[in-house]
């Protein structure tokens, strides 16, 4: 009976569906980066497709302040990408913040750092 049980456990948790979350593949400008030339957008790529209607970025400037910017788009119609339109920026660290929400409605958030010298 115990090995019957066992049996049954393991199949369940190999029939559990799984979950996935649009996490953070790629970011240009890069994460971490310092460039010499301030970018004119900023796109991140996910490891699965977003919403961008419920998804957003938001861009902090040196002292933290936030820089207008308009919404998030899909880049190319790819819905793994995220596309947001930058004014010039003067030189400094900015701080990008994400909010994601994947095609199956799962969220996932995170920020990273950029520097324009």
């Amino acid at each position: 009976m115990r090995a019957g049980l066992l049996s049954v456990l393991a199949m369940l948790v190999v029939a559990s569906p799984a979950y996935p979350h649009a996490a953070l593949e790629r970011a240009v400008p890069p994460v971490g980066s310092e460039v010499a030339v301030a970018p004119r957008q900023i796109l991140l790529t996910f490891t699965e497709g977003v919403e961008p209607a419920f998804s957003t970025i938001e861009l902090r400037g040196p002292g933290g302040s936030a820089v207008p910017i308009g919404s998030p788009q899909t880049a190319n119609g790819n819905k793994r990408q995220l596309s947001v339109e930058l004014p010039a920026l003067p030189g400094g660290q900015y701080t990008v913040v994400w909010h994601a929400t994947s095609v199956d409605t799962h969220k996932t958030e995170g920020s990273f750092r950029f520097t324009v010298h």
